[in-house]
């Protein structure tokens, strides 16, 4: 089955966004995009993100072997793999080197593993956690399993960030959140680091992400966060989000637009009720 239209534009755009960012430089940096079960998109490797076109995306199947295209794929295709392996409400997964996450990750220092901003709890989960540095390949996708359920972004000891979601643009403004949150973090030790959110109101945001359908394990996610419930919730009344009863069959029904608006309301609600 060929990617549609729309993934492979949003493939082209995207690895296109990454190099004008200054997020990846010479080959770094790969996109890749569910097309059916057991066939991804992705982009290609040994060309800068700046020349990725339609012409050279290519398609693999689930042990990474090139099924179309003529382009070679990526090293690191099995932490892509893994991914989707572990989360069926995953549509795509991006991975690139944005400096600030990546000067985290380079030094061990993880500055954004603990919660501070709303918006990332509900976007991301309950921590970004620094996965153990491992080769390329079987021991990489290992290290990276365990974080699977729990969040929709990891940053990668010594390499990078990977980041995912139900489509491109989500996986990718994930991305984009990780690199905002790690300049924060990182301008804030000037003035003694940031402050963490205390644990209620990370429940309370967990809650919020569930209610949003956002990750595999959103319905539990508070579980794992530490507390001794897990807080169930259902979709507002005025949208059309499902919560699946399965942590992993959880998925975004809407736009994400929409998703977005739903996300706003419940922090604003959180947040007023202090």
């Amino acid at each position: 089955m060929r990617a549609s239209r729309r993934d492979r534009g949003d493939a082209v755009r995207y690895a296109r966004a990454l190099h004008e960012r200054g997020w990846v430089a010479n080959h770094d940096g790969n996109i890749t995009a569910r097309v059916s079960p057991g066939c991804f998109l992705a982009t290609p490797t040994g060309t800068s993100k700046a020349d990725v076109d339609d012409a050279n995306l290519l398609e693999v199947d689930d042990q990474g072997k090139r099924v179309s295209g003529s382009s070679r794929r990526f090293s690191e295709v099995n932490l892509h793999l893994a991914v989707y392996a572990a989360r069926s409400d995953v549509g795509a997964v991006v991975h690139a080197h944005p400096p600030y996450a990546t000067a985290l990750a380079c030094s061990g220092n993880n500055l954004i593993e603990t919660p501070f901003i709303a918006e990332a709890i509900v976007s991301i989960g309950p921590s970004i956690p620094l996965v153990p540095f491992a080769v390329p390949g079987p021991a990489a996708a290992e290290a990276l399993r365990p974080h699977l359920d729990r969040v929709d972004a990891v940053l990668l000891a010594s390499h990078g960030v990977l980041s995912w979601g139900p489509s491109i643009e989500l996986a990718y403004l994930r991305m984009e959140l990780v690199e905002h949150l790690a300049r924060i973090a990182t301008l804030a030790q000037a003035h003694g680091g940031v402050q963490p959110l205390s644990k209620d109101a990370v429940d309370k945001l967990l809650a919020a992400r569930a209610k949003a359908g956002l990750g595999a394990a959103a319905d539990r996610a508070v579980e794992l966060y530490g507390s001794k419930r897990v807080i169930a919730c259902a979709p507002a009344p005025h949208s059309n989000v499902q919560v699946a009863d399965s942590p992993r069959s959880s998925t975004i029904a809407s736009a994400s637009p929409e998703v977005q608006t739903i996300i706003r309301e419940e922090i604003v609600k959180i947040l007023s009720k202090g």
